[in-house]
């Protein structure tokens, strides 16, 4: 047998929320709504000499009578076969019993406006996040590099809202939500879970699996519902990188060749371990960024720049800053720099090509 409670679950989009679980609030009104009945059955019980029944020839009021007489009444159903006739038990029906009616009326009739009311919220809130969805990215898997992946996204300008994770854990879902993203709860692998995260609108796609069976597959998904989208993989072993490239992903990690590099360069030069990690690390000291070339660099040598130039991007092609090809810096370049980390590293800065310079200004 299938299982039903995946079925249903697999693809769901989440949205984060700050309230507790429905089952609580749900199980709170019906332990406050049992508390009523049965404190309104005490009440009537031990004044049930003030009351009669007009059905019984005694006009007796017992237990059973009192539970019957509780819930015609806070139900407002009312027969009238049985009612107060002393002065104190109708004072105290009018100032106690009526409140308690009024009370379990609310409580009954709120909890399922607010059942039907928070359904239709977030209804309307996934409508309206699917409409919304477009250019955004989408990180698969929410462990240590997903996270990672995510915080460097939102610390170099990328709004929260413009994330989406896809995971099947309900631990990722947690901590996803805590940071304020929204959740598609499902395997990557499947095509549907990713169309539910709009992977065909997606700008990007981080791919940070625990397998990298499960890395081939989802790119090999992505890159059929998306063949535009930019995919950025990591896998676990070298000898999987190509296989990775050849499912259609444009950026490949390999995570443990690069802790295995840093390792190595922190045992031969303590020094230059702390400079990589510098690099490595958001918000202090050096950062590597990519930024466009200025007007008034045309022309120059990378070595002659403010920034330290250690790579530049030319028709798609990265050079090194010592390449014979780049040793004239030409407009439409792309830049690879160290500069320290008060600056965003994809931060727009005046005298890009997409500017006016000073020298059309004066003409």
């Amino acid at each position: 047998m299938p299982d039903t409670a995946a079925e249903e679950t697999r693809g769901r989009v989440r949205l984060p929320a700050s309230t507790r679980s429905p089952l609580w609030d749900l199980a709170k009104r019906i332990l406050l709504a049992f508390a009523i009945l049965t404190f309104t059955v005490l009440l009537v019980y031990l004044d049930r000499h003030g009351y009669q029944d007009n059905a019984d020839p005694d006009h007796g009021v017992d237990l059973t009578d009192s539970i019957y007489y509780t819930t015609v009444t806070l139900s407002t159903t009312g027969y009238g076969d049985i009612a107060p006739y002393a002065p104190h038990s109708r004072l105290i029906n009018a100032f106690v019993v009526t409140p308690l009616r009024i009370a379990f009326l609310v409580l009954l009739i709120g909890t399922t406006l607010e059942v039907l009311a928070t359904q239709g919220r977030e209804m309307f809130r996934i409508s309206r996040w699917r409409k919304s969805m477009d250019d955004h990215v989408i990180v698969i898997g929410y462990g240590t590099k997903g996270r990672s992946a995510v915080a460097t996204l939102r610390n170099n300008g990328v709004d929260v809202e413009e994330i989406v994770v896809v995971d099947p854990s309900s631990t990722a879902l947690g901590e996803a939500h805590e940071d304020g993203l929204a959740v598609v709860t499902g395997d990557a692998t499947r095509r549907e879970v990713l169309r539910r995260a709009g992977v065909a609108r997606a700008k990007q796609v981080i791919i940070t699996t625990d397998r990298d069976d499960s890395t081939v597959l989802a790119t090999l998904n992505v890159r059929q519902l998306n063949p535009d989208t930019y995919v950025v993989a990591a896998v676990r072993e070298s000898d999987n990188v190509q296989l990775v490239r050849q499912s259609g992903a444009d950026s490949v990690v390999t995570s443990s060749d690069a802790v295995g590099r840093m390792i190595g360069l922190s045992s031969l030069s303590p020094t230059l371990g702390a400079v990589m990690e510098d690099l490595l690390s958001y918000g202090d000291g050096l950062e590597v960024a990519e930024r466009d070339l200025l007007v008034q660099e045309v022309g120059k040598q990378p070595q002659q720049l403010p920034d330290q130039v250690i790579a530049v991007v030319r028709d798609g092609a990265v050079h090194r800053y010592f390449d014979p090809a780049v040793t004239q810096l030409v407009r439409g370049d792309r830049l690879v720099v160290v500069r320290p980390s008060e600056e965003l590293p994809w931060a727009p800065r005046p005298g890009t090509h997409g500017e006016r310079s000073t020298l059309d200004e004066d003409d």
